[in-house]
Order: C-alpha cells, then structure tokens, then sequence
C-alpha cells in the first residue's frame, strides 16, 4: 500500500501531470493528420496554413513587388484548390481577395510603374480561383478527397493484377500471363480469373476482354473480374459461362458484351475442355508435328441474350504441347483481319520452339502488336517434356 501511495504521489507531480498533457497532444495532433489524410478528418489544418501564407505573401510582395509579385497569391488558391472542401475554399478567396485590394492600395496605380495589381494579376488570380472551386466542387460530389483519390486508383490496380495472378502448378507445367493495356494506361478492359479445383488436379481459367478498352473499361473489368473469381470453382464448369451470361445482362450497361474463352485442364492427364463466348479461338502448338492447330469452340458474347448455350472443344496436351489463349487486341486491327494476325502470331510463337517459351508472353505482344491501340493479353500453358523438365 506504501508503495501504491508513492506511486500516485509521483503522479501527481507538476512534472509527470505536464507530461500526460503533452501526451494526450501528441497523439491527439497525429490522430487528426492520420484522419485528414485519409480524407476522413476536418481540413482546419490546411486552412490555417493556407491562411497564414496569404499576410506572408502580400507582406513581402509590399517590401520587394519586383521579386514578390502580387500574381503570387495564386499559390495558396491553387494548393486550396487540392487540400481543402468548397465553403473553406470560400474562405480562403475572401482573404486572397482582401490581399488584393491592400496590395492594390499600398502599391499604387498600375500605371505608375512594373510589379503593380494590375487587371491581368487579377483575371489569372480569379481564374485559378475558379478552377480551384470547380475541382473542390467535384471532388465534394465524388465524395473521395484528393488524398485518397490516388491511393484508391492505385489500389483498383492491384486488385486486378492479383486477380488475374495464375495458380502455381505442378512439376511438368509451366504458364504465363502478359497483359498490355491500350495507350500504355493502368487500367485494362482485359483480365484473368484462375484457381486449382476438384482437389486440385483441374486448372481452370478464364480469359475475358470486355468491351471498350483502358481506362473506360477498367471499372467494368475490376467488377466482372470479382463476380468471375467468385464463380469460378463453385459451379460446375459447363455452368460458369452460361452464369456469367446473366450476370452480364443483370447490370444492363450500355455497352455490356464481353467474350471470353474458358480453359479446363486435367494437370494429371493433360486433356481440357475449351469454352469459348464470342473470343477468338485458342491455339495448340503440337509436339510431336510442330504445327499450330486452333481450337474455336461456339459460344455468343456475353450479355446479349438469356439462354444462351456454350459448346465445348475438347483436346489433350502430351509433352512438349503448348495451348495460346489471346484476346483481339493481339490479333485483330482496323488494317489487319485476325486471321493474318493469327498467322502473324504463330510465325513469331515458332522462334521459341527450340528453347521453350519460358518468358515468351511479354516478348511476342512486343513482336506481334507492339504499338497497337487496344488492350492486349496472351496466356500460355505448357506442358514440359522430359529435357525441359531435367533441364529445369
């Protein structure tokens, strides 16, 4: 009990009680940054900054006007703009303006001399002002600050690259996966959906291109990408496209068609079944006669119509056989059908038979569509044969 009393007599000290207070700031002061950054907090902060920059600028423009020039206050404007929500920014301008008219005051008439408030200081002050309250108005409707507008872009990003990562396989498979979206962008109207199912021993993926490309395209592809994830191994697979047929037409979008080819393969016997909704075929390159052989199976595009059927073609990879799926971007353009690109793609594919097409995905996108303005995926599937696999 002694030394519980000494213990709260120490306490409560001037020097301990001060140090809780500094405490409590502290963590107060970091909490409500932590908030403000994530958009979630009051934007008092900025605006007491930017209002203190606001006297700091007129006073040195009214010391040196011809270093400091009274056009400076666009500064505090344009970073208002970007920090702060629309009835602070009025503020803000309020203060701007006061500036103005004291600097316009102690100054002087703009034609007495150079570094005055003259009417074109005032137009460039009142324009970016303008915009300013345009993109906080915006921003307000959008409801996402400017702070985590970048972060939530960057993390839509991600979502769809770890979507679209392929399962590893088991010794004797090899795959991989390029993806190249329209006019170098982020964002791509094409995406992959795979998982390991029935215990493992099927792959099953699925290649889709929705319609338009890069950025317009993006958001679609980020929610059909997660509705196929979630059906993809929890219906039977002759079940999958005709469900995501519908799931199509439910959104009622105006563009809302997609092709896509679906890929079920036995990793144990090698034998798959390929649906296939509108998409161009896949290619089979056999080991044994060194020939492209394409697999087309018939299926329509995706959210046209109720009720419609999916025909597999079915096949088997032995040793050495590699299966290419593409989308049209690879294939397809406004000066090249797709059976040409299709030759083209083929004539390039031939350059890795010797050594294996480890690392080939990227490489024939850059070869065969290397400036072509559409989104672009190639997957490839491989089934190694006995060199490759001792070699590996």
């Amino acid at each position: 009990m002694a030394a519980g009393r000494e213990r709260r007599a120490a306490a409560d000290t001037f020097p301990a009680r001060w140090k809780m207070q500094w405490h409590r700031v502290r963590v107060g002061v970091r909490r409500s940054a932590v908030d403000y950054f994530r958009g979630d907090g009051s934007d008092w902060i900025a605006l007491a900054g930017l209002f203190l920059t606001i006297p700091l600028i007129a006073g040195m423009t009214l010391v040196d006007p011809v270093w400091f020039s009274p056009a400076a206050l666009v500064l505090p404007i344009v970073a208002g703009g970007l920090l702060l929500r629309p009835a602070s920014l009025l503020g803000l301008y309020a203060a701007a303006a006061t500036a103005l008219i004291v600097e316009s005051v102690r100054l002087g008439p703009y034609t007495e001399g150079p570094s005055r408030v003259t009417p074109g200081v005032v137009l460039v002050v009142a324009a970016c002002g303008f915009v300013g309250l345009l993109i906080a108005q915006f921003r307000s409707r959008v409801g996402v600050p400017w702070r985590r507008g970048g972060t939530m872009l960057f993390d839509l990003r991600e979502r769809i690259r770890v979507q679209s990562k392929l399962p590893r396989l088991p010794r004797g498979w090899h795959h991989e996966m390029a993806l190249r979206p329209a006019g170098g962008q982020s964002f791509s109207g094409d995406f992959v959906v795979a998982a390991r199912t029935n215990g493992g021993r099927t792959l099953e993926v699925v290649l889709t291109d929705v319609s338009g490309k890069g950025m317009d395209a993006g958001s679609r592809a980020l929610l059909l990408s997660g509705a196929f994830g979630g059906l993809l191994g929890s219906l039977p697979p002759h079940a999958f496209l005709p469900a995501a047929n519908g799931y199509l037409l439910r959104q009622e979008w105006e563009e809302g068609f997609a092709t896509s080819i679906h890929l079920v393969l036995d990793l144990d016997s090698g034998d798959y079944e390929l649906y296939s909704a509108g998409h161009p075929p896949g290619l089979q390159l056999s080991a044994g006669s060194g020939r492209w052989e394409e697999k087309a199976a018939e299926g329509p595009l995706l959210g046209v119509y109720d009720g419609a059927q999916f025909d597999p073609v079915k096949g088997s990879l032995r040793p050495g056989d590699v299966l290419m799926l593409f989308t049209d971007g690879l294939v397809e353009t406004s000066d090249r059908d797709i059976v040409e690109g299709i030759d083209r793609l083929t004539g390039e594919a031939d350059r890795y038979v010797p050594g294996g097409f480890h690392g080939a995905a990227w490489h024939l996108i850059e070869a065969v569509a290397k400036d072509v303005n559409d989104d672009r995926a190639l997957l490839l599937i491989c089934r190694e044969g006995p060199t490759a696999a001792a070699a590996r």
